[in-house]
């Protein structure tokens, strides 16, 4: 397969030459971001080219026939800071639908002048400092993306996950300066999606492939500090991605297909104010890791739609609906030994579905608009796992999880400016429904030689069933100060409920206020700080836990707190460049800690509260505290690059008050992208992560011996509770596009390659007794059958760590 595509690649190239008279189109809207109100007579050009307009009455524009390339797409207007767009494709097969929105500046008053400079900037009044942004270009030609927006965004400043930060290498877990995968929260277009990951762990996130398809994404924001009061149940970071709306115009799309995927996504009008987007994927992961000889085998289906409907000028609705279909099997590679292939075949089968659907309805008002969303989202989990990871037969069921969760959600805001004052103000309220039946087997049964019953066979069974409603209620204020705005302050304050936990109703105990302020010391140099207590409620899958006797024991849990305090520099030196210097301290109390073990959830690393079968208390502290720095150039000469380092420590206490590392405890991140136009539409691109060795917990050898043949597993020492170290994390990813443009139709070609160095993905060991070489049976010292103790057993520890290289040659055709 991998030749017929070079083969294919290469006579494409020979056969198409380059047409150089190929030309494509640019059109959107622009907007006030404060208002929203459409924006007349606001100048968009293409930098480099005499090519520009303005927008009409209604803040449309549009640039027809544009040579095929990319360009900088600039938007300016009097009163308001200019805007850059980097790195725009320009196609003859789509039209390339781009909104804009800017912001209110200062005018040209004392020593402080607004310049072309700040057009790069993507900080905002309410959130001055650290915030990131990627637009679809960037995404869509990311050096091993695989054009999967979870794993652009892990190489963002300060962000770990995908083996970089106590979790496997093939996952997508965020994790945001040391904080938890859970500690994120999503929106799409405004609506909350909890899920935008397939085989997502439930009461944290993750998994091997993202759900969002990139085609329909404008830009993606990051806010790792100083998120606005209107956003709850977050402790580490906001991702916002803004899709963007079909063609008013024509129908068009695109077919793209690669080594792990095919995906088709159309677009176009409906009726005169409607335009709609769909799509559909399917993956081959399943084929291509049995290709390469890797165990994991995920298989999905998912599928996206957005429908935009202009009920009058001031109106605007929004229907927006994404799903998906998991299984997830492990497979036993060609080349394993028989203790590795035991462990692989104790993985349980995994099967997932979820959705989110949603409306959300826009309407202007004087000088400011409202927001009204309403969404449900489902998730059900099933896992099954049979002795020896075969067959069906329930006597020899050692596994059986069933779960599921519903969140019914309607948000309200209502934005405004007046005069210097920005404000925002709005609820929230939620309906929650989450089951859970759990079986698993901790003991076999043991029997003597003459057959009679030594131990009898363990299992646990418990099922459980919650329903509660969430509420929360926000404000936010932001004013310029001092002459030309130079001081920009925003404040805000939330509060938040539910009707289960003990204290859930007093809203007292979660009053969140926050602050943050923005100082231009020059017209290239700001000052930035902000300082806000954020909370999260614990998980369902904590909350709905029952014992024996069918009590809610979590119920006494508080939620979640975190003080985020930051402080940094942005510096603006050229129209298209950007750095910035950040400290962070975070501290968190209430956090859940383990009644059976004595230790933080944040401690435990991956697996945090999948399963929800355990008692926890709201007892444990911890603090996250660290620099980062930042440089980006957009696209300059035909080169665009990214570089950042950050370096942190994370460290919870447990029931013994000591501060120990979190499993993201990490210490040092450094990520790097270079990007580069070569001409006759040719690009190449590499991409650099590395991250120092995350800690682990050694096995207790002794416990260990005694208790894996009953319980098929190695007990972790937690008296030396994440003392290990695993090796550090590196990988260099490259791609190089080749795209051909026709009348009306865009062949893109490209090769993706993951890990080209080969470095090997560290990853803790597993504690097992050595098998026979036909896997029968475990071998012993003795030559006779294992004792329940261990004490005829020999012991291994199996190196997970392993190297792999993802190789993907596709294409995308746009029409």
């Amino acid at each position: 397969m991998p030749h017929r595509y070079w083969l294919l690649f290469l006579l494409l190239g020979l056969a198409f030459p380059l047409h150089a008279q190929t030309v494509g189109q640019i059109s959107g809207t622009v907007r006030d971001r404060a208002t929203q109100e459409a924006l007349p007579g606001v100048t968009v050009v293409l930098e480099g080219t005499e090519l520009g307009t303005a927008t009409d009455e209604q803040g449309r524009y549009k640039l027809s026939a544009v040579p095929t390339g990319s360009y900088n797409l600039r938007a300016s207007f009097v009163g308001y800071e200019p805007l850059l767009r980097a790195n725009v494709s320009v196609t003859s097969g789509n039209a390339n639908i781009i909104n804009l929105e800017l912001g209110a500046g200062a005018k040209q008053l004392g020593e402080v002048t607004v310049t072309a400079n700040r057009a790069i900037r993507v900080a905002t009044a309410e959130t001055p400092l650290s915030v990131q942004r990627l637009n679809t270009e960037e995404i869509k030609t990311f050096p091993g993306g695989n054009f999967d927006i979870s794993k652009v965004v892990q190489s963002l400043p300060g962000v770990g996950g995908g083996g970089t930060g106590g979790t496997a290498g093939f996952r997508n877990d965020i994790i945001i300066r040391g904080g938890a995968p859970n500690e994120n929260v999503y929106y799409l277009d405004g609506i909350e999606v909890p899920v935008i990951n397939h085989f997502a762990t439930q009461g944290s996130t993750g998994g091997p492939a993202g759900i969002l398809n990139v085609s329909f994404i404008e830009d993606v924001t990051l806010s790792s500090s100083a998120f606005e009061a209107r956003y709850d149940n977050a402790l580490s970071s906001v991702l916002q991605f803004r899709q963007r709306e079909g063609n008013p115009e024509r129908i068009q799309g695109n077919l793209r297909t690669s080594a792990t995927e095919v995906a088709g996504t159309l677009e176009g009008p409906v009726a005169k104010n409607t335009t709609f987007l769909v799509s559909l994927r399917r993956s081959y992961l399943q084929l291509l890791f049995k290709a390469i000889d890797l165990p994991i085998r995920p298989d999905y289906w998912d599928s996206q739609f957005k429908i935009t409907t202009k009920l009058s000028d001031k109106t605007t609705l929004t229907a927006l609906g994404l799903g998906a279909l998991d299984h997830f099997e492990v497979g036993v590679p060609r080349k394993s030994s028989p203790d590795k292939e035991y462990i692989l075949r104790s993985t349980p089968t995994y099967d997932q579905w979820n959705y989110t659907t949603g409306l959300a309805l826009r309407h202007l008002l004087p000088k400011g608009y409202l927001n009204v969303a309403l969404s449900r989202t489902q998730l059900e989990n099933k896992l099954d796992l049979f002795e020896g990871g075969v067959g069906n037969d329930e006597a020899n069921r050692v596994l059986l999880t069933r779960s599921g969760e519903t969140e019914n959600k309607l948000r309200l805001d209502i934005n405004q400016t007046v005069g210097r004052w920005q404000y925002a103000y709005g609820a929230s309220g939620q309906l929650i429904h989450y089951d859970n039946r759990f079986q698993r087997r901790l003991r076999r049964e043991v029997r003597d030689e003459q057959g009679q019953v030594v131990a009898p066979d363990v299992t646990v069974r418990f099922a459980s069933d919650l329903d509660f409603a969430r509420f929360g209620a926000f404000a936010q204020a932001t004013r310029t100060l001092l002459p030309a705005g130079r001081l920009t302050v925003s404040a805000g304050i939330r509060a938040d409920g539910n009707t289960f936990t003990d204290d859930g109703a007093n809203l007292l105990r979660t009053l969140s206020p926050r602050v943050s302020a923005a100082y231009g010391l020059t017209d290239k140099l700001n000052l930035t700080a902000s300082v806000g207590r954020y909370y999260k409620i614990p998980p369902s899958t904590i909350l709905g836990f029952r014992d024996e006797n069918g009590t809610f024991v979590n119920r006494p849990n508080r939620y979640i707190r975190s003080d985020h305090y930051v402080a940094g520099l942005e510096l603006l030196p050229r129209p298209n460049t950007r750095l910035t210097l950040e400290g962070f301290y975070k501290k968190y109390s209430n956090y859940p800690v383990s009644v059976r073990d004595g230790i933080s959830l944040a401690n435990q690393g991956g697996d945090f509260a999948a399963l929800g079968n355990e008692a926890v208390t709201s007892t444990g502290r911890g603090r996250t505290y660290g620099a980062e720095f930042f440089f980006q150039q957009k696209l300059t000469r035909k080169t665009f690059a990214v570089v950042s380092y950050t370096v942190f420590r994370s460290e919870f206490s447990g029931r013994d008050g000591r501060y120990k590392p979190s499993a993201w405890d990490s210490r040092h991140l450094v990520s790097g992208l270079l990007g580069r136009k070569l001409g006759r539409n040719w690009e190449l691109g590499l991409k650099y992560r590395f991250a120092a060795g995350s800690p682990y917990t050694p096995f207790d050898l002794e416990a260990s011996r005694q208790s894996y043949f009953t319980i098929g597993t190695g007990i972790l020492d937690y008296s030396q509770l994440n003392t290990q170290r695993l090796g550090s994390f590196q990988q260099l990813d490259f791609r190089l596009d080749k795209k051909y443009n026709f009348r009306r139709l865009t062949l893109d070609f490209y090769v993706d390659v993951q890990n080209v160095l080969l470095a090997k993905a560290p990853a803790a060991p597993s504690y097992s007794f050595q098998r026979t070489p036909d896997n029968s049976a475990f071998e012993t010292t003795d030559g006779q059958p294992l004792r329940p103790d261990g004490s005829n057993a020999l012991p291994i520890l199996i190196d997970n760590a392993s190297a792999l290289v993802t190789p993907t040659i596709g294409f995308i055709v746009e029409f």
